[in-house]
């Protein structure tokens, strides 16, 4: 079970102590403009003031457990009688629960028809390495067979829709374009609309979806971490997404999956969900998934992130840094079979106690960890790596020659705004719970 914050419901003291100085400000000026018999027009006057009185301040957040809100897959009075009668396969991983049930037993006590799983990455169980291949095989519990879609093919095939009346899909996403259960839906419903069968989104909430922030993926980069035209951080669940990409076209071809959704309920774009279960190896925390968007940059230099320690994603370091004092040694460990510096001590910065807080407070990515990584490197030389995996996370060549040209946070960030921009346009058409903005 991952950690939970301590205080559910935090109020920003920040904010108010800003309005109570601006406020002071407001009226400092006003008195000033009558002690000089100013004569502004009122319009000016008014123009003046919200420019002094409005600074964009992030906005107010709320803390959600599981008991604070029902997932799609509770909801079985939206979709239970849908699947009467059919033949059902469900794509599904470790964080499909309803309730203390897994959502495959849940589905068999109800007298569903489920026939066969699909596996995505890190497989059925959520044991596997990132990247590490995962094989098909069979449920100890059930029997129902599993298929992997992390291993000889990531799309469904003929054969394995075969006799297929309905897809469910219910696994939990943390919101990252990079994290590849949404590769994996997108690859689902592709193979649906090809073979005429119908998909089933069971919706969950996004944990980082609060905010939009990061480059649109352009075509030349796109590989199975980056699959879609979307930031790197979309502030999506994945039902939203689903009827994103079958609307927009996105399917090979534009095709269009038959495509049902089920809400979640008491979620909005405004909610910092804590998730019941961590979604993979390496996000075992709250912290590290709201750290993750912003530190798996480094996947595609030659820092580590923390694989093969008790923090991934919550701290990050090289051997050879010369700034952070936070030392940290990776050794195999659940999830991280071969860790990158293996037995090497890592000189860095650790992020347990600040890095999720600084998130929630910004409501962006935090590119400064990267931007001081680079510039304190001694060897620039062999700070990114040589496969071209940091264009595939950044879904852009700029990035990288952003940060080679030791460019602001605030300049990088004024790059992704025309992308931004589109994408947010887009996005409002697909929304299914009150937004953050």
């Amino acid at each position: 079970m991952r950690e939970s914050f301590k205080d559910s419901r935090e109020f920003d003291l920040r904010g108010l102590l800003i309005t109570c100085l601006i406020q002071s400000r407001l009226a400092c000026f006003q008195q000033e403009i009558c002690n000089m018999k100013m004569r502004l027009p009122f319009m000016l006057f008014v123009v003046l003031a919200l420019l002094i009185a409005s600074p964009l301040q992030a906005q107010q957040l709320t803390f959600k457990t599981s008991a604070d809100l029902s997932v799609g897959a509770e909801m079985w009075e939206d979709y239970g009688s849908s699947l009467q009668g059919k033949s059902v396969a469900v794509v599904a991983n470790h964080t499909s629960f309803v309730g203390d049930l897994h959502l495959v037993d849940y589905l068999l006590e109800k007298q569903v028809k489920v026939v066969r799983v699909f596996a995505p990455e890190h497989g059925f169980r959520g044991k596997a390495d990132a990247g590490e291949k995962v094989e098909s095989g069979k449920d100890a519990k059930t029997g129902l067979p599993i298929i992997s879609l992390y291993g000889s093919h990531k799309k469904p095939t003929e054969e394995d829709l075969s006799g297929i009346d309905v897809v469910i899909f219910d696994i939990q996403d943390v919101g990252a374009r990079f994290y590849t259960y949404i590769s994996t839906m997108t690859y689902v419903m592709e193979a649906c609309a090809e073979q005429g069968k119908q998909v089933l989104i069971l919706d969950r909430p996004n944990p980082n979806g609060f905010y939009v922030d990061g480059p649109v993926l352009e075509e030349a980069h796109e590989s199975f971490v980056g699959v879609l035209p979307i930031p790197v951080v979309h502030a999506m669940t994945v039902a939203e997404l689903a009827q994103m990409i079958n609307g927009e076209g996105w399917l090979e071809g534009g095709s269009k999956c038959d495509l049902q959704v089920v809400k979640c309920k008491g979620y909005t774009h405004r909610d910092v969900y804590v998730l019941p279960i961590k979604p993979s190896p390496n996000l075992p925390t709250a912290n590290s998934i709201l750290l993750y968007p912003s530190l798996c940059f480094f996947e595609g230099t030659s820092f580590s992130v923390g694989r093969g320690t008790d923090h991934p994603f919550e701290v990050f370091g090289h051997p050879n840094a010369t700034i952070g004092s936070f030392v940290f040694v990776p050794a195999p460990n659940e999830g991280s079979k071969h860790p990158p510096h293996n037995g090497v001590p890592c000189v860095g910065w650790d992020l347990t106690q600040v890095g999720g807080k600084r998130v929630k407070e910004k409501q962006t990515l935090i590119l400064d960890w990267i931007l001081d990584a680079y510039e304190s490197f001694p060897n620039k030389e062999s700070f990114f790596l040589k496969n071209g995996f940091f264009e595939k996370l950044a879904g852009t060549k700029t990035l990288r020659a952003q940060i080679i040209a030791q460019k602001s946070a605030d300049e990088i960030r004024a790059s992704w705004q025309e992308g931004l921009t589109s994408f947010k346009a887009k996005r409002k058409k697909y929304l299914l719970y009150p937004d953050f903005e």
